[in-house]
């Protein structure tokens, strides 16, 4: 492997140890898990709002502890949702510029599919803007050419210097998945402050 491999390799290898720092499983007392992502270090968490969309919630941190969980906000809409949590030492991530993502950019995707926990997905971005799978026009996502699987959802969509840029939502395709841009995210945050 060339010095430039390794040089990349090891890089990618740092960002996403961070980024799992930041990454959480979101239990809503069914049989499946979403992920959810530290936003603030006082508890703060955000997810998909389908993630949490019924039974009761709990948010499992990297170090496998367990806590129950409340919804401060939630918007089906934006298919987003605000989580509170009590407890100590969480790690946000930095927050990236979705606004500034060009096609060709490497995007990383975390999440727990199918239960494997803390798993990752990369690709470059094919556009930010509306889907052209979706009906609906007015709404704007992130578009990447990266494998998402049910646990994926809620999930942080980081950049390459492990800024959060997205919150993972759905797949459109075999290699097209799709995540809220911050951006959104932070006009959906509004309701929490």
């Amino acid at each position: 492997m060339s010095n430039l491999l390794q040089q990349l390799n090891g890089e990618l290898s740092a960002v996403v140890d961070t980024a799992r720092r930041s990454l959480v499983k979101v239990g809503n007392g069914r049989n499946g898990a979403g992920a959810g992502v530290v936003w603030q270090p006082g508890g703060i968490i955000l997810t998909n709002a389908h993630v949490v969309r019924q039974g009761s919630i709990s948010v499992t941190l990297p170090d496998e502890q367990k806590y129950p969980a409340k919804i401060l906000a939630y918007d089906e809409a934006r298919d987003l949702a605000a989580l509170s949590i009590e407890a100590p030492g969480l790690e946000p991530l930095a927050v990236g510029d979705s606004a500034a993502l060009q096609p060709g950019e490497l995007v990383l995707a975390l999440g727990h599919p199918w239960g494997v926990a803390g798993a990752v997905s990369a690709g470059p971005v094919i556009d930010v803007g509306p889907a052209p799978e979706m009906a609906r026009p007015d709404r704007i996502f992130i578009q990447a050419g990266l494998q998402l699987r049910p646990g994926h959802s809620g999930g942080p969509l980081v950049d390459v210097q492990g800024r959060l840029v997205g919150i993972n939502t759905m797949i459109t395709g075999p290699e097209v998945g799709l995540a809220i841009p911050i951006t959104v995210v932070k006009e959906f945050l509004i309701k929490v402050n």
